[in-house]
Formats: C-alpha cells, sequence, structure tokens
C-alpha cells in the first residue's frame, strides 16, 4: 500500500512554480496603475544591457529602439495570458457540448462527430492554426479564432470517452427510470463527474496555447508591431542576438518559466483529482479523526 508521502504530490516546486504564475498575474493586473509605456522610445538608450543602474524601467534593458524590455514584457504577457485563457475556455465549452452531444445521443450523430474529431486530429494543430492564421490574416483576433477551431477536439474527445463511460452506470440508469429528463440526467449526475478531467486538459491547454501564441506571432501571423508579444519579441532580437542577447533569452526565459509553473500546477490537479488519492486521503482523514477521539 502506497504511503502518505507518495500521495501527496504538492511538492515544494509546485508551490514555487504557483508562487511564478501568481505573481505574472498580479503584475499583468498591475500594469495600468504603473504607467508603463512599452512603446515609448529612446533613442540614447538603444541596446542598453540589463543594468539597475537604469532603474525599474531599464532593468532588464532596452531593444533596438531603445524601448524598455521590461515593460514589453509585461504587455506581451497581457497579451499571451488574454490568448491562452480565452482560448482554452471557448475551446472547452464548444468542446464539452459537441462531446456530450456525440456520447449521449449516439447513434448518427455520433458517428458524424468522431469522424470530424478524426479529420481534425489528422492534422498537426500548430499547422492547421498556422495555415488559418495565414489565411485570415495577422491580429489577435484571428489568432484566437484560429486556435479555437483546433483547440475543441481534445475537449470534445476527453468529453465523449468520459460520457460513454458514466452514462452506463447504475445511478444514470436509475434517474433516467425515475422519470428525470436529459437536462436534469446530464447536469446532475454527468457534468459534475467530468468536471475534474476537464479541468486538468484545461489547465494543461494553456501552456501549448501560450507557446502557440508566440510560435505565430514569431512567425508574423500573430501580434504585429508596435504591439509586442513574447514570440516578436523573440522574433525582433534574433537579430542582434550576438552584441544583445538579453533582447532573446528574456522573453525565451518568460516563456520558460510560464510553460513550467502551468505544467506544475497541472500535474500537481492531476494527481490532487486523482480519485484513488481522494479515497486514501478521506480514509487517512477518518483515521487521524478517530484517534483524536
Amino acid at each position: 500500500m502506497q504511503n502518505h508521502k507518495s500521495m501527496d504530490k504538492r511538492t515544494p516546486g509546485t508551490y514555487l512554480f504557483s508562487f511564478i504564475l501568481i505573481s505574472w498575474f498580479l503584475l499583468v493586473l498591475l500594469t495600468p496603475l504603473l504607467s508603463f509605456t512599452p512603446n515609448n522610445v529612446h533613442l540614447e538608450k538603444i541596446l542598453l544591457t540589463p543594468s539597475f543602474h537604469h532603474g525599474l524601467e531599464g532593468l532588464l534593458g532596452y531593444d533596438d529602439l531603445g524601448r524598455s524590455v521590461l515593460e514589453r514584457l509585461l504587455s506581451g504577457a497581457k497579451i499571451s495570458f488574454l490568448v491562452a485563457f480565452g482560448v482554452a475556455f471557448i475551446a472547452l465549452c464548444i468542446g464539452t457540448i459537441i462531446g456530450l452531444i456525440s456520447a449521449y445521443i449516439g447513434g448518427v450523430w455520433d458517428h458524424i462527430i468522431v469522424r470530424l474529431i478524426d479529420i481534425f486530429m489528422a492534422f498537426p494543430g500548430i499547422l492547421l492554426a498556422i495555415a488559418l492564421s495565414g489565411l485570415m490574416g495577422p491580429g489577435i483576433d484571428n489568432v484566437m479564432i484560429a486556435l479555437c477551431v483546433v483547440g475543441w477536439v481534445g475537449y470534445a474527445r476527453l468529453t465523449r470517452a468520459q460520457v460513454l463511460s458514466i452514462k452506463q452506470r447504475e445511478h444514470v440508469s436509475s434517474a433516467r427510470a425515475l422519470g428525470a429528463s436529459h437536462i436534469q440526467i446530464i447536469s446532475k449526475h454527468i457534468l459534475p463527474l467530468i468536471i475534474s478531467p476537464l479541468i486538468i486538459e484545461f489547465t494543461f491547454a494553456i501552456a501549448g496555447l501560450v507557446i502557440a501564441e508566440a510560435g505565430l506571432s514569431f512567425l508574423g501571423l500573430g501580434i504585429q508591431a508596435p504591439e509586442s508579444s513574447w514570440g516578436n519579441m523573440i522574433k525582433e532580437g534574433s537579430q542582434y542576438l550576438l552584441i544583445s542577447p538579453h533582447l532573446v533569452i528574456m522573453p525565451g526565459l518568460c516563456l520558460l518559466l510560464v510553460v513550467l509553473s502551468v505544467n506544475q500546477i497541472g500535474d500537481a490537479l492531476r494527481d490532487y483529482l486523482d480519485p484513488k488519492t481522494l479515497v486514501y486521503s478521506r480514509r487517512v482523514g477518518r483515521k487521524n479523526t478517530g484517534r483524536k477521539r
């Protein structure tokens, strides 16, 4: 039998990455209050390296136009989080509805939706997003649309698999025999049981969307100048990699930390929401309560 330590996955690393992600959120929320001007040009500060002597604005250096790298990183973080969470939420809603319809109704509808999912799964998601962004043109709206078109598939596939298993259980059959409507069965007896895997899928999807948005912006299909994005910052800084590596290192490091943080939190959520872990935790709690008595 596994001991308590093996069941508890909340390691110091989880707390560290959670702190990093929360710090990014707070910085993005506080940016409007700090009067940052990411597009202000200072010709006398072109390509200055990071230094404490430049003040908070120049803490991470300046780019090839004399713009503050720190301010542009915070502006890019706002874009990345907006795209990642916005697309993940929209794709979650669309995919969950489609997966529910497919599994619950079954029959011809299930066959059609499964074939549609197979078609989307046949293409690499990022390549399909690149093609759609190229057809619609650059811009944050088109990026979100392109990522939503390819993002719903994972949720639909997961929802369908979960619902196919759950709808055969005794409590669903009993509710149906007692005259419960389809809406009541879905909302009270099916959806609550598939929320946990959907939350985990949502968390991991955010990390992929942050990278996807940065990749599209790097290719010139996402956020356009003068607006900042971590992807186009890396693209612009790659021209000065040998003389001013901070222009690439800083946005690259931000991408690394955010993706690692989201994945670590996703792993912790998966372990925490695992039914085996929940059952074990309840048993331990009952034993501890009994000992106190």
